[in-house]
């Protein structure tokens, strides 16, 4: 599986931008994978800061990129 950090620079080098980490936390449980939990994380049932659907895709093609997920067409 991939770290973080390799997702956030396959996003930098092929969509233009860092996601934020805990954008990719909350895309990995959108698609059934385990994220780490954050020790600053208040409340584990809510997320302050929810991936933008706009950037879901982008972070999914990463996952998919570095096998973590396989994508239908």
């Amino acid at each position: 599986m991939a770290t973080y950090k390799e997702i956030q620079n396959y996003v930098k080098e092929n969509f233009g931008y860092i996601p934020k980490t805990c954008w990719i936390a909350h895309t990995k449980e959108i698609c059934g994978l385990s994220p780490k939990v954050a020790r600053n994380r208040k409340n584990i049932n809510e997320r302050i800061f929810p991936c933008p659907a706009k950037n879901q895709e982008d972070i999914k093609k990463a996952f998919q990129y570095f096998g973590m997920i396989k994508m239908s067409k």
